[in-house]
């Protein structure tokens, strides 16, 4: 984003709500072509008017009764992010034959409706002076108002369309003022993560360990078969355990990974998220981070499908408090831009600034709670490597290059989708909705962030596998401690087995298990509003990239925790007495 600060909404002070306009952003309304939901007369609002009803709603002088003007229901918007008022005046007369009619120049309109037909065709724009009329019918259609020859008037809401009007050779297309593709937000979000401890820490243990001649040829050795017999006899000489060692390794690579991603700026974020999860140690808990290792509490002991469960996570780390920053950078129209500026594709993105480079962000800052989950990177690995793993995601990875939202979502799992990426976003989204029965949050209230993106060839940032799930809202609500309770022993394992066996089963089933291609540009397969879906403000990247099968296995694809469901169904069935 390359700005020097963010800025949230000012804060009305207490018992001023009367000078709520002179603190808070100004505003102009839109449409400003209204009409009379009584006698059908419509008419252009003047900014004069504004001026006389300030904070009031606009009524009709015609009527007695003086209702409210309504809104007129189409607008009209481009791909360039610019927005305004459909020409009515042009529209009702764009199919006139009559001389008179198209020479009229009063333009005095009415908006009817009319019971002879249902839908737009009902919907007719009528001159009340030469009697040209034309209704709704096919106004939504791509070339509409291009047939008309009014061009995009290049202005937004806001502008004046005489003294602040664009060159804009994009084709105007009408939508409705509430829909979807009006507003399409550019927003960025981002962990307050403290500054990482040095490798080295205080302790003479640490320092030991890495001023030690042999710490060197291990960090050389990197992940090959010699790196565990560096790491035995590191252990031996500086009496310290194996699984230390690892630690402070693994510690050297995040930070070695982070100081070199200055040249990577779009994997900085998740970097050093993830270094701050994977090893809580490596930084410092402060006002708004706060982080502690746990564990699933599971022994040789417990039922089969908890030690399946435990070799599959390889660590826990509970968040007691962590503070999120949302900046919003701009918008798009019409299509949402990739974010990558006017050249990218998809709609350009305005921004928040029109008039000059923004120098600032408006941003809210939220403060919540959080359960992190590592997998086992070994397990991962091996099973990614499977023939019918990877055909089966490189299908999926087909139609990513295909869909307009290809450049967003690279960004965010990087530049080949990893089958990691798409099991973990599942399991994230069933995480979420296991979380809302048993955590006391409602799904909305969470949020998700993945950790399984893939890194262009050579680069030297360690694999991200795991999933944070947070809440993130703006008063107390966001740290009541449901997530913390849920992230102690024994409720995570009992809620991760939970939401697998829910996972399995779909009220849309078999047409959601057996999907070829789902939701938006088929970037989903068993994924629907029955069991993976969830509101927009949960997920990170538009409910896209999920898959069931990935996560529990079908009769072609073994799921990554397959192996944790049939254990489960087994003890299940075992459980029930039969006659």
């Amino acid at each position: 984003m390359r700005v020097a600060e963010f800025r949230s909404a000012p804060v009305i002070p207490s018992g001023k709500a009367a000078y709520a306009s002179q603190i808070g952003p100004l505003y102009v309304r839109f449409p400003k072509w209204l009409f009379c939901p009584q006698c059908r007369d419509t008419q252009l609002w003047r900014l004069d008017r504004e001026r006389d009803l300030r904070g009031k709603q606009p009524t009709c002088l015609r009527c007695a009764t003086k209702p409210k003007l309504a809104p007129m229901r189409f607008i009209q918007v481009c791909r360039a992010g610019h927005m305004a008022d459909i020409d009515w005046r042009r529209w009702a007369h764009s199919r006139s034959e009559e001389p008179a009619q198209r020479q009229c120049q009063v333009h005095k309109l009415r908006f009817i409706a009319t019971p002879e037909s249902s839908g737009l065709e009902a919907l007719l724009v009528v001159c009340a002076v030469c009697r040209a009329e034309r209704s709704l019918a096919g106004i939504s259609q791509k070339n509409s108002l291009k047939q008309m020859g009014r061009p995009c008037p290049g202005t937004h809401p806001w502008q004046s369309e005489a003294d602040e009007a664009d060159i804009c050779e994009e084709t105007p297309r009408a939508v409705q003022r509430g829909a979807s593709n009006v507003y399409f937000p550019l927003t960025h979000s981002a962990l307050d993560i403290p500054a990482p401890t040095s490798v080295i820490g205080d302790d003479e243990s640490s320092r030991s360990v890495v001023n030690s001649p042999i710490w060197p040829m291990l960090v050389e050795a990197g992940e090959s078969p010699i790196a565990d017999s560096y790491k035995r006899v590191l252990a031996d000489q500086c009496q310290v355990s194996v699984d230390f060692v690892d630690t402070l390794l693994r510690h050297h690579s995040a930070e070695s990974a982070t100081q070199s991603s200055s040249t990577d700026p779009d994997d900085d974020l998740s970097i050093a998220e993830w270094e701050a999860f994977s090893v809580p140690g490596s930084v410092a808990n402060s006002s708004t981070f706060s982080v502690r290792g746990t564990r699933l509490g599971v022994d040789d002991h417990d039922p089969a499908s908890m030690r399946e469960l435990a070799a599959r996570i390889s660590s826990v780390v509970v968040a007691d408090r962590v503070r999120e920053v949302r900046a919003l950078e701009g918008f798009s129209r019409y299509e949402p831009s990739s974010g990558e500026g006017e050249e990218g594709e998809g709609g350009r993105v305005v921004s928040v600034n029109t008039q000059a480079r923004a120098q600032w962000l408006p941003a809210i800052e939220t403060y919540g709670e959080g359960i992190f989950i590592a997998v086992d990177e070994e397990r991962l690995s091996d099973w990614e490597r499977l023939p019918s793993v990877r055909d089966w995601t490189q299908r999926i990875d087909r139609n990513l290059d295909a869909s307009f939202k290809a450049d967003r979502l690279r960004g965010k799992s990087g530049p080949i989708l990893l089958p990691r990426f798409v099991m973990l976003h599942t399991l994230a989204h069933q995480f979420i909705r296991q979380l809302s029965y048993d955590s006391g949050y409602n799904a909305a209230s969470l949020r998700e962030r993945v950790y399984a993106r893939s890194h262009a060839a050579g680069s030297e940032h360690p694999p991200q596998a795991g999933v944070f799930i947070y809440t993130a809202a703006g008063d107390t609500e966001g740290t009541l401690g449901g997530l913390v309770r849920q992230g102690r022993p024994p409720n995570l394992v009992e809620t991760l087995i939970r939401l697998l066996e829910s996972a399995q089963w779909c009220s849309q089933d078999p047409l959601c298990a057996d999907s070829t291609g789902r939701s938006l540009a088929n970037l989903n397969r068993a994924a629907c509003h029955a069991c993976t879906l969830l509101p927009e403000t949960c997920c990170e990247i538009d409910n896209s990239l999920l898959d069931r099968t990935l996560l529990i296995g079908d009769g072609e694809v073994p799921g990554f925790f397959r192996g944790v469901l049939h254990a489960a169904l087994e003890e299940s069935a075992e459980a029930v007495d039969l006659p």
